[in-house]
């Protein structure tokens, strides 16, 4: 299955399968994952950060052990919906992903996640500690829970 060349193309991500959203961030990287019907939506763990290398490692096993057909990679804009420096790391971590993986990968915009992120937890009544642990992951699977609802739609 061919990767897209501008990453926003889901008409190549198979409506049935696991899929694997990232959370990018310059220390972590936050991993969600779907179901196989696409309906449900789990935190999975946070990566550290190290090299690209690593992290190639440890997305590429996560894929494999969980035979997901695509990739979600966070997108994040500023508030007002301009690109930042994160958005260029972003877009050139799906485009290496997009290389190495043979699944599609696809960006998805996280301008807000985060936010979202920890006040879920919160709201689950989670410690502070445990909110720095799981915002990560929790981000990537708001993530992966926008991209479905607008994979949905179309």
């Amino acid at each position: 299955m061919p990767n897209t060349p501008d990453f926003t193309d889901i008409k190549f991500v198979p409506k049935t399968g696991r899929l694997v959203a990232i959370d990018p961030g310059t220390r972590r990287i936050g991993v969600a994952i779907s179901d196989r019907l696409q309906k449900t939506v789990s935190r999975l763990k946070t990566v550290k950060r190290t090299s690209w290398k690593k992290l190639l490692v440890e997305i590429s096993s996560i894929v494999a052990e969980y035979d997901a057909v695509a990739l979600i990679v966070g997108l994040p804009f500023n508030f007002d919906g301009s690109e930042s420096e994160m958005s260029v790391e972003a877009r050139d971590m799906a485009r290496k992903f997009g290389l190495s993986l043979e699944i599609p990968v696809i960006l998805q915009d996280e301008r807000t996640t985060t936010y979202k992120a920890r006040r879920n937890l919160w709201d689950m009544g989670k410690s502070q500690k445990d909110v720095r642990e799981l915002v990560d992951s929790e981000a990537a699977a708001i993530i992966l829970e926008d991209f479905l609802s607008v994979s949905r739609v179309n």
